[in-house]
């Protein structure tokens, strides 16, 4: 394809493994980051430097909260397709940074839509969370389902995407579609996620937290399984059904051309056989606290996955056991354990 992809996020974990694969298919990727310090910069800085052997990715270092620079990154450049992946990640830290979330989740992504809105895309994909599901309890976690109890900031400014791409895509016409990630995983991964801290604390032999006693289920959902998600979905901009009846169609669908899916693996597994599943590829043992719930946190998360199906012909199926080998195959060549 002659199509140009401007990938937001692109030296993070989901954005450097979706701009690699559509960078080996020959598409021309301009990635933006902030290149913050969330996390160890050392590793987006390692991202991005396998990214810039590549003759068609250009990249620019941009916050998406500087409204001015988004516009002009659209100006110039002239994306056919966004994937709005940057974003101020992490439950926990959004209840002690939550101005951090506001800036990134909210001021960023109206920078996005009203870029898109000035320069005209075919569709514009962006990164929600399983997290909106909140408090809910019937499960699998279903895009038909209401969203509306929140239990965490990040939860909510996800939820505020999703309202805020409605409204572009009803009033500027804006193919608009939401993703809800489930729980990713894998090679250079987030060192914040639970299981990247688990695997450097086992290995130094020092004791990992277990929360809510390890009661606690995951739809853990391997790194290269999202971004065959989204590849598959790029070239596939919803259209809006000027007939749409909320008792009767679905929720996530509109009279706009909008469109909300799960990705997910569609199969919890819980947080005990993970942190086995670990210990076996890591060849040693943990040592285990076990503590309180905490704030923000959800006990189960599970993602019905229908709609993917139903339209790509596409379900996560990434086992715990392969998608951990992996990383743990990564994790001890990149800091030489």
């Amino acid at each position: 394809m002659n199509n140009k992809i401007l990938i937001t996020g692109a030296a993070g974990f989901i954005g450097f493994h979706l701009a690699k694969k559509l960078l080996d298919q020959s598409y021309e990727i301009l990635g933006i980051d902030n290149l913050n310090d969330y996390y160890d910069p050392k590793l987006k800085l390692s991202r991005l430097e396998i990214l810039n052997e590549y003759e068609n990715f250009t990249f620019q270092k941009i916050d998406l909260k500087e409204r001015d620079s988004v516009d002009g990154v659209f100006k110039e450049q002239k994306p056919d397709y966004v994937i709005n992946l940057a974003a101020q990640a992490g439950v926990r830290y959004s209840i002690e940074n939550p101005h951090a979330y506001v800036d990134s989740n909210l001021m960023g992504f109206i920078n996005i839509l009203e870029a898109c809105r000035n320069h005209p895309v075919k569709h514009l994909l962006y990164a929600s969370s399983s997290s909106v599901y909140g408090g809910n309890k019937v499960v699998p976690f279903s895009t038909e389902h209401q969203v509306d109890h929140p239990v965490s900031l990040y939860a909510a400014t996800k939820k505020s995407n999703e309202l805020m791409a409605h409204t572009y895509s009803h009033l500027y016409n804006i193919p608009t579609t939401g993703l809800r990630f489930f729980t990713v995983y894998g090679p250079w991964g987030r060192p914040d996620m639970a299981y990247f801290s688990f695997a450097k604390k086992i290995l130094a032999g020092e004791s990992i937290n277990v929360f809510n006693h390890g009661k606690m289920e995951r739809d853990f959902t391997y790194i290269d399984d999202i971004v065959e998600g989204l590849e598959k979905l790029i070239p596939k901009p919803p259209v809006g059904n000027p007939d749409w009846d909320e008792e009767k169609d679905p929720l996530s669908e509109s009279f706009a051309p909008y469109k909300i899916y799960n990705i997910g693996n569609n199969q919890p597994v819980a947080l005990e056989t993970f942190i086995a599943t670990l210990e076996d590829k890591l060849g040693k043992k943990a040592s285990k606290n076990y503590m309180e719930m905490q704030p923000g946190d959800v006990v189960r998360t599970y993602a019905d996955v229908s709609d993917l199906e139903k339209d790509i012909n596409f379900k996560p199926s990434t086992t715990i056991d392969e998608g951990l080998e992996k990383f743990v195959q990564w994790y001890k060549e990149y800091y030489g354990e």
